[in-house]
């Protein structure tokens, strides 16, 4: 009647076949306008925390409003910075540890949402300043979802369109 462990051949096996798997071929080039994006990303220091190769530092960051005991700072990796991520599914619910992982940026060009909640449809909207205005609707909402603004991460919100363009390019060859 306790906790029942999964076998460990089992997980075994399980970890095998996840690294059998192969990615499917990318199909975004890294063409001049990319390579233009990833200069973009190194001097926007996106690398601090979306480190090469992986695009992530697994690190946690703090959730907007989270402010962790001391003792959590020195037994978690966690960077001490909040990128103003929204608190609900990181505070309210069981789960609530107050913190978030760094994602890893690679493959990208396969998701079709993005943040922690998926709040954002696109790569574009992502680096669109206009997702900080209350009006803003996201292309992957439904008709029944109000429009809202969507902060957290702000960075390469300020970014003009040809940098912008370069970054997302260069997004979507990892």
């Amino acid at each position: 009647g306790g906790v029942k462990r999964t076998p460990d051949a089992l997980l075994y096996a399980l970890a095998q076949y996840l690294y059998s798997l192969q990615s499917p071929a990318n199909p975004n080039p890294m063409n001049a306008l990319a390579r233009r994006g990833e200069a973009v990303f190194q001097s926007a220091g996106c690398g601090n925390c979306h480190t090469p190769p992986l695009y992530t530092n697994n690190r946690l960051t703090l959730a907007r409003g989270f402010n962790p005991p001391p003792a959590l700072l020195k037994e978690a990796d966690i960077v001490p910075v909040s990128v103003d991520t929204d608190p609900n599914l990181a505070l309210k619910t069981r789960k609530g540890t107050g913190l978030y992982r760094v994602p890893s940026l690679r493959m990208l060009w396969l998701e079709a949402c993005f943040l922690h909640d998926g709040s954002i449809g696109t790569l574009e909207e992502m680096f669109d300043p206009a997702r900080l205005q209350p009006g803003f609707r996201s292309s992957n909402w439904n008709a029944a979802t109000s429009a809202h603004a969507v902060t957290g991460h702000p960075f390469g919100l300020t970014l003009d369109a040809a940098s912008r363009s370069a970054l997302i390019a260069f997004l979507k060859t990892l």
